[in-house]
């Protein structure tokens, strides 16, 4: 065998054994993160186990709460009416006419069953995300890991305030206008149960994916994906946007409700800017020894 063929075959066999390495480092990668997954659903498991023992609770009182006339949303909307009249009577909610029935024999069981798991996993957020901040934290640089140190705990506030909001501002308005809203007098509204769990917990869990906004924008200015730039030039698009979701989510005709589910996404986008500038400033701060944002 000539010496260039050698010097091939053993460049090949190198080659080929950093391809090996590569492919098993990317697979351990995988085991970990497996690893991650499995202990964060261990937990959302236990805490769905716990939710079985307060049955009563979340499903009269927190799950059907937005359908009773009753409820803390209603009941604040009936006061601002008679604090500032106005806003007009029809803002103050005292009557929801609608019935909510049961058509399969295992249904109500599957709604205990569904309603305990999407607690667990509400409940369960903080510590998936703090799997996952244990998973990408070896990667991370040590200034990496020191501003991204409160990543768990903002993320996880504000998801939790995403939730509150979509369950008491945008769950109670939707059901409020879904259930009594009829095109004639003649068709009754009667809702399976189903539907409604199912609209409740997604106008609820989606509230809180929306509100990780700035957690988004965090990563993507990291990345050098989004420039606070490119935020301020385009709020003029991001407004029209915010306001055709807040029309989407709540549809109602009074713009007094579009409004009060807007006004916090705007917020959330102001925020996310100012996330964004400040990630910016510092790279500049670091590279070229100045603090200067577009």
């Amino acid at each position: 065998m000539s010496e260039n063929k050698k010097r091939d075959l053993i460049g090949a066999i190198k080659e080929k054994g950093k391809t090996l390495e590569a492919e098993m480092s990317f697979f351990d990668h995988i085991d970990v993160l497996r690893k991650h997954l499995l202990r964060a659903l261990a937990v959302v498991l236990v805490l769905t186990i716990g939710a079985f023992y307060y049955t009563d609770f979340i499903f009269n009182t927190i799950i059907m709460g937005p359908k009773n006339p009753s409820f803390w949303t209603y009941r604040m909307m009936c006061k601002l009416v008679e604090r500032f009249p106005s806003i007009g009577p029809e803002f103050c909610i005292t009557k929801i006419d609608a019935k909510i029935i049961n058509t399969e024999m295992a249904g109500q069981f599957t709604l205990q069953l569904n309603s305990c798991v999407m607690v667990g996993i509400i409940l369960g957020i903080p510590y998936l995300l703090f799997e996952i901040w244990l998973f990408i934290k070896p990667a991370l640089h040590d200034n990496e890991r020191k501003s991204a140190s409160g990543f768990v705990a903002f993320a996880s506030f504000l998801f939790f305030l995403g939730i509150l909001f979509g369950y008491y501002i945008i769950c109670p308005l939707s059901i409020n206008f879904l259930t009594n809203f009829t095109v004639s007098p003649e068709i009754q509204n009667t809702f399976t149960i189903d539907s409604y769990l199912s609209s409740v917990m997604t106008l609820t869990l989606g509230s809180g994916v929306i509100f990780q906004l700035p957690v988004i924008i965090f990563i993507l200015s990291k990345l050098g994906v989004m420039t606070p730039a490119f935020m301020r030039a385009s709020r003029r698009y991001s407004t029209v946007l915010i306001l055709i979701i807040a029309a989407v989510v709540t549809p109602t005709a009074d713009p007094y409700t579009m409004l009060i589910v807007a006004l916090p996404l705007f917020l959330l986008y102001e925020l996310s800017i100012f996330i964004s500038a400040s990630i910016e400033k510092k790279r500049n701060k670091d590279i070229y020894g100045v603090a200067k944002v577009k």
